[in-house]
């Protein structure tokens, strides 16, 4: 294997811990603080209900003509959104308070404006969705509920594959990576559907294989070491294993980097949420489930 870190690197990682858990708190502060000041989540329209209409007309149809001509029809506010990657390509959205309304008037009076300002000039209607309030709500709760019980999950699987100690970490460092990716998101203004939490369970399901590989690795420093001191072994393995953490997650990142750039729009927020999660993942794995294991039973063996 490719050694991008020399052999024999001793990098005192646990005497950075507390730094890097200060970093993390703030960071998470400042998620948890736009998250406030916003109200909550900026759930799309998987979460909050409503209509989703993908367009296309000419590449000469700009944003402004479309917002123009749904500005008026009485609907509520519909929200306009170009993609990049396509000229001539909206997206529009409008909330609904009731199922009825969407399955009535709304969807009616949207399409017949389009149809009328834009029929002459290539318009094509490629795309519609309808998610009422209450199916939204059960959807939101459904979510929520998946990503808790996986990283509950990942934890539990990580106690019994190794030690207690090691599962605490792994859950905390796992619930640190959610709240990291969930604070970005808001900061940035990027809409949680359900693509969203595909990437919230990729994350989980990522950030615990890094978990794996170092866990394991201490394991094994340990049973071969005569005198173990639980500190040293684990900067020793978290060292050991570096250059396949920096390898996997760079070849990774290659992807996920290129998703976002030339992904397009609606793919952007799923490709935004790995790049954080992924990130994090590696951060938190290294400087606070790896630290936690020695803070909970400091200088004691861990089980074969």
């Amino acid at each position: 294997m490719i050694e991008i870190v020399p052999p024999g690197t001793n990098i005192d990682f646990l005497r950075l811990r507390k730094p890097a858990i200060a970093i993390s708190l703030v960071v998470i502060g400042i998620g948890l603080a736009s998250l406030i000041m916003k109200g909550g989540p900026n759930y799309g329209i998987d979460f909050a209900g409503g209509l989703q209409l993908n367009m296309r007309a000419n590449p000469d149809v700009s944003i402004s003509e479309v917002r123009d001509a749904v500005a008026d029809l009485g609907v509520g506010e519909v929200q306009v959104q170009a993609f990049e990657s396509q000229k001539g390509e909206y997206l529009l959205r409008v909330a609904a308070a009731e199922e009825e309304d969407l399955t009535g008037g709304v969807a009616a009076k949207l399409k017949e404006r389009l149809r009328e300002r834009f029929g002459a000039r290539g318009y094509e209607e490629m795309r519609t969705e309808l998610v009422g309030p209450r199916v939204g709500q059960d959807l939101r709760r459904r979510a929520i509920l998946a990503v808790t019980l996986s990283t509950l999950a990942m934890g539990v699987y990580i106690a019994l594959r190794f030690d207690r100690r090691f599962g605490i970490g792994a859950a905390i460092a796992l619930f640190h990576d959610v709240l990291v990716t969930v604070g970005a998101l808001s900061l940035w203004e990027i809409e949680i559907d359900l693509t969203i939490i595909a990437a919230l369970l990729t994350i989980v399901g990522y950030s615990v294989n890094d978990t794996v590989v170092i866990s394991d690795r201490i394991r094994e420093n340990l049973m071969g070491s005569k005198r173990p001191e639980l500190g040293p072994i684990i900067n020793r393995s978290i060292n050991e294993t570096l250059s396949r953490t920096i390898l996997t997650t760079g070849a990774t990142m290659l992807v996920v980097i290129s998703l976002f750039l030339v992904g397009g729009t609606v793919i952007h927020g799923f490709a935004f949420a790995l790049i954080v999660g992924f990130v994090s993942g590696v951060y938190s794995t290294v400087f606070i489930a790896a630290p936690l294991v020695e803070w909970l039973e400091p200088g004691r063996s861990v089980a074969a």
